[in-house]
């Protein structure tokens, strides 16, 4: 982290410097103080940067600066490769928007109606966030227009060449001014990348930042079993380190449901991400694992694009990834912000390839070690702090954060204290309340209005 402040940032008002104190950003991060000063020039950029670096961030207000809030047109168009993705970083937006007032960002993705997304555009947008394909099916549908489009910006770019987005994003761009801005941020720097610069940017500068975590805060450990052994190890290995929440990958679907049947079946609430799942299911899995209401989530790579979890505690590597970039991308999700993170793989002899590409990556060996050093704790496992009540209303129903706050905390509800995460999406909102007066807040929301609205809750 810098120590750079964002009123260094001329361009940037007192009111956006402002906010951007109240969201806790403070200094600046690498990627930001690298990307920021050029985009704000308005001059296009090659970044290299993952996930937690502070990139949404980092082109979000360069975007947000050039906006005309009159003009309800599409002024900046953002490409993720997931809906996870997008709505993360549509609510980033919303969030560094706040200084000037009636900025309106859509989101535009697949897995959910068409219809609604079209109403929403009717009304005007100043932003669109989006997945190439459903971008792609608005603009057939002359339903979105981005002829005024000043900003272009291409996150996971890798990730959505990898997705065969590539005739997607040429034809989406070919149909934005020449003289846009292009924003392209990729998480590695395939020969591919180079090509869709080439053909879609105008001089970018090229920045890059280090990994965005320091692989001292993270301790990685491997574990050498049998491939018939993996299960009861993982089991011993998680009271051995006495984990209690951790995301952990598989390579294939059928392991991932393997893998979530195997652990709850020994008594964890386990929570299972894959493509082939439903949108509204993975919606909520993702809101309640990040909420802290599971001890774990058992996913793909694919899957897991765009989960952003605060202070994971643990990655497991249950089977490891083909490409050591996927590892390091992998356990870069616990030990941010300078807190300690655990990162535990388990490998089988077969596999001691994909241990020294890993190794020769990081330039130095991880620790090996045996089922046999693993002494489990003994103690019982205990369940998540937190649990996640589903909300029938979200942010089409106008309900906000602060609406099921003091629905919660009315006369006969439960204290502020004892309400964690809030998370609203379109149509539902999650809200994890501590496990000991869930069923009070339950009992109590039931009876309530939100809103001056009815609504229907339900234990996740």
């Amino acid at each position: 982290m810098s120590q750079t402040g964002f009123s260094a940032l001329n361009a940037l008002s007192p009111e956006q410097i402002d906010n951007l104190s109240r969201l806790g950003y403070e200094h600046m991060t690498a990627i930001q103080e690298k990307a920021l000063p050029p985009a704000l020039e308005g001059k296009d950029l090659l970044a290299k940067a993952k996930t937690g670096s502070g990139k949404t961030a980092a082109f979000g207000i360069a975007l947000l600066n050039k906006l005309n809030p009159r003009f309800f047109g599409v002024q900046a168009l953002v490409m993720c490769p997931t809906r996870e993705l997008s709505t993360q970083v549509a609510d980033e937006l919303r969030k560094l928007a706040r200084y000037q007032p009636n900025i309106k960002v859509v989101v535009l993705c697949g897995g959910v109606s068409i219809g609604p997304q079209i109403a929403s555009l009717e009304h005007g947008a100043h932003v669109v966030v989006g997945t190439p394909g459903r971008i792609k099916d608005h603009l057939r549908k002359n339903t979105l227009k981005i002829d005024q489009l000043q900003t272009l910006v291409l996150d996971e770019a890798d990730r959505m060449l990898d997705m065969g987005f590539r005739d997607d994003i040429r034809d989406i761009a070919s149909q934005t001014p020449a003289q846009r801005q292009t924003l392209l941020f990729s998480a590695t720097y395939p020969d591919n990348i180079a090509q869709l610069s080439d053909e879609l940017q105008r001089d970018p500068i090229d920045i890059a930042v280090e990994s965005v975590h320091q692989t001292s805060t993270i301790t990685q450990q491997w574990i050498l079993c049998g491939r018939d052994e993996k299960a009861a190890t993982l089991a011993k290995a998680l009271s051995h380190f006495q984990v209690q929440q951790a995301v952990m990958f598989c390579n294939t679907r059928q392991a991932v449901e393997d893998l979530t049947q195997y652990l709850r079946n020994q008594g964890y609430l386990t929570l299972a991400l894959h493509g082939d799942m439903e949108q509204r299911d993975r919606d909520q899995v993702y809101v309640q694992f990040r909420q802290g209401s599971a001890h774990f989530l058992v996913a793909t790579d694919v899957a897991a694009r765009g989960l952003d979890v605060d202070d994971l505690p643990a990655v497991v590597n249950y089977e490891l990834p083909r490409d050591a970039d996927v590892y390091i991308h992998r356990i870069g999700r616990t030990g941010r912000a300078g807190k300690e993170g655990l990162a535990l793989s388990l490998i089988t002899e077969k596999e001691d390839y994909k241990r020294a590409a890993i190794a020769d990556t990081q330039g130095y060996d991880v620790p090996l070690m045996s089922p046999a050093e693993l002494k489990p704790s003994g103690a019982a496992i205990q369940k998540p702090a937190m649990v996640s009540l589903c909300i029938s209303g979200g942010r089409k129903n106008k309900i906000r954060a602060g609406d099921i706050l003091g629905a919660l905390t009315s006369a006969g509800g439960i204290t502020g204290q004892q309400v964690g995460k809030i998370d609203i999406l379109d149509f539902v909102a999650y809200v994890a309340i501590e496990r000991e007066v869930a069923n009070k807040a339950l009992a109590h929301l039931q009876k309530s209005r939100i809103k001056n609205q009815s609504v229907k809750v339900r234990r996740v």
